[in-house]
C-alpha cells in the first residue's frame, strides 16, 4: 500500500500539514512530538527497569508465603456424617 508512495506525495501531505496548522505552528508541533516520544523513552525504560527487578521481590514474597504456611500436623480433620441406618 506504501511502496506506490513517491516524493511528491510525501512533497503534496506536508504542504497540506502546513495550510491546516500554519508555517508557525509547526515547531511547536514538532517539539510536543518530541517530547512525548522522550516521556515515553523514560517510562519504557522505567517499566523494564521495574520488570527486571520483580524476580527478586517476587522470590522474596515466596519466601514470606512459605513460612505463612500452616503445618499440616495442625490441621482439623473432617468428620464424615452420622449414618441413618
Amino acid at each position: 500500500m506504501l511502496q506506490n508512495l513517491t516524493g511528491w506525495h510525501a512533497l503534496i501531505v506536508l504542504a497540506v500539514i502546513v495550510l491546516i496548522f500554519g508555517a508557525a505552528k509547526l515547531p511547536a508541533l514538532a517539539r510536543s512530538l518530541g517530547q512525548s516520544v522522550r516521556i515515553l523513552k523514560s517510562e519504557v525504560g522505567e517499566s523494564r527497569t521495574e520488570a527486571s527487578a520483580a524476580p527478586a521481590d517476587h522470590a522474596a514474597a515466596a519466601a514470606d508465603r512459605v513460612d505463612d504456611r500452616i503445618p499440616l500436623t495442625t490441621a482439623v480433620p473432617v468428620s464424615s456424617p452420622p449414618s441413618t441406618t
